[in-house]
């Protein structure tokens, strides 16, 4: 069998990492009103952004990394995912971030977030930073006064009890719950999921990779993504290889989700990897850089790789927070230096300057229903695989004037072009069907749509079920009999365990059969077939 170009099944149904480059929130957002939006006590303007599916926290990173190119504000993000892995590892992510540079040099922090993040296997060191990381936040989690104090930057309170005990066992799990490689054998995942994509194109893997980097990747605009690195990621899962590759051995268990599969009539918890095998984590912060001597070329090749230009951006991102977090007075600067009735000096923005505050899963469609959210966020974030969620019961959430943007499927390599035009038009239409109309001021992007809000369209909201529209290209979903049923290898049972897909009672597509285990299901993650 022959895996139908344009299925979008490479992408997977569970999203790690971005399809578009991390972009600053506030160049993003349209100017606060300090008169409308000042804080009380602070006497600092509030900035409130929803992101639905930021899945990596890049941007977020990113906004705090160019916070002091901006008047001072108070960040405040709200952030729905559709499964508690995806919020472990946000909250892995920034504790990692925010670590004292004291206890962990840039450059160590730099290279632990990016096999972290982007690699299937990991290096001893890194996975003995991620089990104590875990360990740590699987004691803070189930106590708020403790998480409070330790992790002020963090707010779990919109998160249901049993969500709560669900992501403490994400943690554990992470921490070496269940020991051994063959907890989450990565290497054996891979392969097989590998393996059920190509399907007959299996042994031409090369060739295959080399035309969907040459062909799609580079043609869309990703041309410093070397085709060495990119073989490697497709082959073994390690995109970023900073040392020898057999320093990689280590299965990285956070790339590992859970959901109920139905077995010969009977329902099984199980454990694998459901992710990208297609795209690779490079687009997020390896294709675009300030410094233009990264993209400079060489008898028409790049000189420098997305993965040596993903280190240098993550380390000045790191560097930048660290020195944005530090208070203003150390770094010896009279006049971002605030003083107090005493004259005595006061540090600038810190810890306490920003605030993550993850919602509960499945809440998109219900915030409206509370007051504290109707019309608050002055910019809203959606991630290309949760554009089914856009709807006016949402829009009622953005603030008269507010901005959206919306992550395009640009670098989604099993599309085809007039796919990915049917869904920028798609993203038009649901968007203007939530009260946005187009930017007139932006800049053409073709990762990145944007919109924004005019007047107060929040009477249009009604507690009716918004009709998704006509879907895009039938070829967008892949025939019935287009995949081949996963071998059994494709998933670890989880041994007695209840995975958090179950204790949620998630939708139907947490439930799915082996023949779907590794196939997008008809609601997958990326849901092209709602739009």
């Amino acid at each position: 069998m022959t895996t139908p170009a344009g299925s979008g099944s490479g992408f997977g149904t569970v999203s790690w990492w971005g399809l578009s480059p991390a972009v600053d929130l506030q160049a993003e957002s349209a100017p606060v009103d300090p008169d409308l939006q000042a804080d009380t006590e602070h006497g600092t303007p509030d900035l409130n952004v929803l992101l639905l599916g930021s899945t990596d926290g890049r941007h977020l990173l990113q906004t705090l990394a160019r916070a002091a190119l901006w008047p001072q504000r108070r960040f405040q993000f709200y952030v729905l995912e559709n499964n508690l892995e995806a919020v472990a590892r946000h909250m892995l992510i920034f504790s990692l971030a925010l670590e004292d540079p004291e206890k962990m040099g840039l450059q160590e922090k730099s290279e632990t977030f990016l096999e972290m993040w982007g690699n299937a296997l990991l290096r001893p060191p890194v996975a003995a930073f991620v089990r104590a990381q875990a360990d740590r936040l699987a004691h803070l989690v189930p106590e708020p006064d403790r998480l409070a104090e330790q992790l002020p930057w963090l707010n779990l309170g919109a998160l249901k009890f049993r969500e709560r005990d669900a992501l403490e066992a994400v943690f554990r799990f992470w921490a070496g719950g269940e020991k051994g490689p063959e907890a989450f054998p990565m290497s054996r995942l891979w392969d097989s999921r590998l393996r059920h994509y190509l399907g007959s194109r299996y042994d031409a893997r090369r060739g295959v990779s080399d035309w969907d980097l040459h062909m799609k990747l580079h043609d869309r605009g990703a041309r410093v993504i070397h085709t060495r690195e990119f073989r490697r990621w497709r082959d073994t899962g390690v995109a970023f290889e900073l040392r020898d590759s057999s320093a990689y051995h280590v299965p990285n268990r956070t790339l590992a989700s859970g959901r109920f599969l139905s077995h010969r009539g009977e329902r099984i918890a199980a454990r694998g990897y459901w992710g990208d095998i297609a795209t690779g984590p490079f687009v997020a912060f390896g294709i675009e850089a300030d410094d233009d001597s990264l993209l400079r070329t060489s008898n028409g090749q790049p000189v420098k790789t997305a993965g040596e230009i993903t280190l240098h951006n993550v380390t000045e991102m790191f560097r930048e927070i660290t020195a944005w977090r530090r208070p203003r007075v150390a770094q010896g600067d009279p006049e971002q230096v605030r003083g107090d009735g005493d004259g005595s000096p006061e540090p600038g923005p810190a810890l306490e300057s920003f605030t993550v505050h993850f919602l509960s899963l499945g809440s998109a469609q219900t915030l409206h229903h509370k007051s504290c959210y109707k019309g608050r966020f002055q910019l809203l974030y959606v991630a290309c695989g949760m554009v089914h969620l856009l709807s006016p019961e949402l829009g009622a959430c953005v603030a008269p004037g507010g901005r959206l943007i919306v992550e395009l499927a640009q670098y989604l390599v099993d599309l085809r072009q007039e796919q990915l035009q049917g869904f920028s038009t798609k993203v038009g239409e649901l968007a203007q069907t939530a009260g946005f109309a187009p930017h007139p001021g932006a800049k053409p992007s073709e990762t990145l749509a944007r919109f924004y809000k005019a007047g107060d369209s929040g009477s249009g909201c009604m507690d009716l079920t918004v009709e998704p529209g006509t879907p895009p290209p039938e070829v967008l979903v892949p025939p019935l009999g287009a995949t081949n049923p996963p071998s059994e290898d494709l998933t670890q049972p989880l041994e007695g365990r209840v995975p958090p897909s179950e204790t949620l009672n998630l939708s139907s597509e947490s439930q799915a059969s082996p023949s779907e285990a590794l196939a997008p299901p008809t609601r997958s993650q990326f849901h092209i077939s709602n739009l």
